[in-house]
């Protein structure tokens, strides 16, 4: 894979974005107001009671020099006050009577207490140097990053080109085919570092965006002099791996665009945009509380215009690069989804059917080394010929990881250890599927399984708890 860390200046991404967002020297390198500082500040005096500036400079992540240059403006408003020496003869901070009923009249507006917010026009420059799509995907990186998942090589292929293309993917075909673990995977291909604003301001409006549920960091900055000027990337920023962002029925409409809680007076941003410059993941695809054509019209413009329409209410409005690698994943058939219209913005649409014999095998050796089992040839012919072929149940890529998880159970309840026989799976089987008895009262494959003590596999004697009726897997 092409390294999106490498420009094609020669520049790294670390120092392009150091040269966007360095380490700012005086507020108005910071791109905020003073206002905002100041009440910002104000807010975590009142939080701690005291503060002195390297545990200030800790909190906004501001350096020193900037912190100065607010402290200066409170103390002649009168709203702050040196208290004495702190540790290292540095000099302790704390509101006055008046700063503390101006915080409480700010803390009604806003509720934010974090560091300092990143200025939106330079967010949006972020977010477009650092886009997800700059990354290219070759034949080995796609090998590479699924290399313990069964893919013939004519859809890793397709996958590969899908990730090249700039647009938005879906995955579609029948339950239990793999195509949220395929999805989960793709994050391998994009392992980069990238920035991350702890939150942005939009007008007077804060909007979190680093999430430690999401964004996984690479740096840690306890280490470094909060003090220092100029050194390296602005610290408002954190470096993260690239995010994966995995969202399934829960996801509501209100999820998609800023929202505020006026109880605790926060904004709280959209899902997409903590995915930005990463990969967000709809998965079961037609199972949200909203129908799926509300869905989708969110999608349409902004998979069409690579530009994100945000409401902050109150009539604000802002725009932000729609920068994710979108995947949708569904066990339905897409047109009972959505119209040519939208499924022709999504662009790639990649099947995914049951595996035949020979994947079905790899996948049970597969499952069969991950659990420190033994592959057992005859083990895996009986599951296909006794249990399989009597029920017509198609084969699928879950199916080895769940049947072999249950038959251990069940061996090691009855035995203790050792790896599952026949009548172990047999058991599996029958607690795995749904059952439904015939007309007759016959379950269809009760064969297979009583057949288990005769099968060349399971020679030894039936065991207490063996199953010794079938049932027919639906």
């Amino acid at each position: 894979m092409q390294d999106a860390n490498e420009q094609a200046d020669g520049a790294t991404l670390r120092e392009r974005v150091q040269r966007l967002a360095p380490s700012p020297r005086c507020i108005a390198d910071t791109g905020l107001g003073e206002t905002l500082l100041a009440e910002l500040l104000c807010k975590h005096l009142l939080d701690a009671g005291a503060l002195d500036l390297p545990r200030m400079a800790s909190r906004l992540r501001l350096p020193g020099i900037v912190l100065d240059e607010v402290l200066n403006g409170l103390r002649q408003d009168g709203r702050i006050e040196v208290l004495g020496q702190g540790q290292g003869q540095t000099l302790r901070y704390g509101l006055t009577e008046r700063g503390r009923e101006a915080t409480r009249d700010a803390l009604q507006r806003s509720g934010y207490l974090g560091p300092a917010p990143f200025a939106v026009d330079t967010y949006r420059s972020l977010l477009r140097l650092q886009t997800v799509h700059a990354s290219r995907v070759d034949r080995q990186a796609i090998r590479e990053a699924m290399r313990d998942v069964v893919l013939s090589d004519d859809m890793l292929d397709r996958l590969g080109v899908a990730l090249n293309s700039n647009r938005a993917l879906m995955l579609y075909g029948p339950p239990g085919t793999g195509k949220t673990f395929i999805a989960s995977r793709l994050i391998r291909l994009f392992e980069e570092a990238i920035w991350v604003p702890h939150a942005i301001a939009i007008d007077d409006a804060i909007v979190p965006i680093y999430d430690a549920q999401i964004h996984r960091r690479l740096e840690d900055d306890a280490t470094r002099n909060n003090l220092l000027l100029g050194e390296g990337i602005d610290r408002r920023l954190a470096c993260c791996l690239r995010p994966q962002l995995r969202v399934g029925g829960e996801l509501g409409m209100d999820q998609l665009d800023i929202r505020h809680d006026p109880v605790a007076r926060l904004f709280h941003a959209p899902l997409q945009l903590k995915a930005a410059n990463g990969l967000f993941v709809i998965d079961d695809l037609g199972r949200q509380r909203m129908p799926p054509e509300q869905l989708f019209n969110r999608w349409i413009v902004p998979l069409e215009e690579r530009e994100d329409f945000l409401n902050l209410g109150g009539g604000r409005h802002c725009s932000l690069p729609f920068d994710v690698l979108l995947v949708f994943s569904t066990n339905f058939d897409p047109l009972d989804l959505a119209d040519g219209a939208f499924l022709r913005r999504i662009g790639h649409k990649l099947h995914f059917g049951h595996p035949d014999a020979q994947a079905f095998e790899r996948i049970w050796r597969m499952e069969s080394t991950r659990l420190h089992i033994d592959f057992d040839p005859a083990l895996l012919a009986y599951v296909l010929n006794e249990l399989y072929a009597p029920s017509g149940m198609p084969l699928s890529p879950c199916h080895p990881r769940d049947l072999l998880n249950m038959a251990c159970d069940r061996r090691r309840y009855f035995h203790g250890a050792g790896g599952p026989r026949c009548e172990d799976l047999a058991w599996a089987w029958q607690n795995y599927f749904i059952q439904h008895e015939t007309e007759q009262g016959e379950r269809p494959w009760a064969r297979a399984a009583s057949a288990s003590s005769h099968f060349r596999c399971c020679s030894d004697s039936a065991q207490p708890g063996s199953p010794t009726t079938g049932s027919t897997a639906v």
